[in-house]
């Protein structure tokens, strides 16, 4: 017998308000498990090429689990404490540069630093707070995630979960697909092949993106001679996920570092530029289209809104699962609307139409 469809939708809205009431509940101490469960779906494919070579799962599970403790210890030891030092040297050099931009500015608009100047006052003013609140919100920052975070046990916690997951992730997957309803199992595989597809495409694709796009700026940087290079770099990668801000606001800030560090020496600023230039054309015409593909069905306003609201209710864990949730609605959105254009509510009663249609025929 079937399920009527005011039951179906009475279960599967309790069975989504009860996992938000999880989410609200339980956030901090699911959050290891949450970060676990998306590194394994994230590397999962590295794990299928891996056991087509021939390799077990266990094995190609140990390789990846090698390669990333690697690539974390090269983090911790070399790149993160570059990072922090040169954050810090920009927050403590911050009012020199303004200083700076303000000799540059007085240079071309001489009434801007009057002394009544409302500019003068802000430029000031900027100046003494980002040197004063900077590191003071970087410490509060880093005290409030250790707060948030034990991170004793998330880093205890997050490798071990994702070996696991990584282990059973298509047993766990074969498993899900055996509980699924008969009656609908078609269409359920359908919705989650479109939500896995979104996600492989944007998060998996995006992060690489990023990462690609994040080495490249700090390196061409450095090798440029930019003062504060790796930090730039790393802020202009790590935004590359909304279209244009990754590059507007790394741009920005390197060519004002530049125009600071490199003023009258042209070819420099030049350079600076046309790195961006590059990286820019670079990203948008091969590097996305390759990685992410041109139609993955996020519009970035949509994920802006999704990672706003899911943070606002949930914090730092509904950040985190703002894009799969994002990705689902947007697929289930789709759907239904695929629905709906194909029901008698769009298109009308046939019979009815054939009326309408025959008396306009016989006017």
């Amino acid at each position: 017998m079937t399920v009527p469809v005011r039951q179906q939708a009475l279960f599967w809205g309790a069975t989504a308000a009860i996992f938000f009431l999880l989410l609200w509940g339980l956030g901090n101490v699911i959050l290891p498990f949450i970060v676990g469960s998306a590194i394994a779906y994230f590397l999962d494919p590295v794990a299928d090429r891996i056991e087509r070579w021939g390799l077990s799962r266990t094995a190609a599970t140990v390789i990846i689990s090698v390669v990333a403790l690697l690539g974390f210890i090269l983090l911790a030891m070399v790149v993160i404490p570059l990072l922090a030092r040169q954050l810090a040297q920009l927050i403590n050099d911050a009012p020199t540069i303004l200083n700076q931009l303000q000799t540059y500015i007085v240079g071309f608009f001489p009434n801007t630093l009057e002394a009544d100047s409302v500019f003068r006052d802000t430029m000031t003013a900027l100046g003494r707070a980002i040197q004063a609140r900077g590191g003071e919100l970087a410490s509060s920052l880093l005290s409030s995630a250790i707060s948030v975070i034990n991170w004793i046990v998330f880093l205890v916690v997050v490798p071990v979960v994702a070996f696991y997951m990584l282990l059973d992730w298509d047993h766990m997957v074969a498993r899900i697909d055996e509980a699924l309803p008969l009656e609908h199992r078609e269409t359920v595989r359908e919705i989650a092949r479109d939500i896995d597809k979104v996600l492989a495409g944007f998060v998996r694709g995006q992060v690489l993106v990023c990462a690609i796009m994040g080495v490249y700026y700090s390196t061409g940087l450095i090798l440029a001679g930019l003062q504060f290079g790796l930090i730039v770099g790393a802020i202009a990668g790590f935004v590359t996920f909304i279209p244009y801000v990754g590059a507007l606001i790394g741009g920005a800030l390197a060519l004002g570092l530049a125009l600071y560090q490199f003023w009258g020496d042209w070819l420099h600023v030049g350079a600076v530029a046309l790195i961006f230039a590059l990286g820019q054309f670079t990203e948008g015409n091969i590097i996305t289209p390759r990685l992410v593909g041109k139609s993955v069905g996020l519009h970035p306003v949509w994920l802006l809104f999704a990672l706003s609201a899911m943070g606002t209710l949930f914090g730092f864990v509904g950040m985190l699962v703002a894009v799969p949730v994002a990705a689902s609605i947007g697929v289930l959105m789709r759907f239904m609307m695929g629905r709906y254009r194909a029901s008698v509510y769009y298109r009308g009663n046939p019979a009815d139409l054939a009326r309408a249609s025959g008396g306009r025929d016989e006017g």
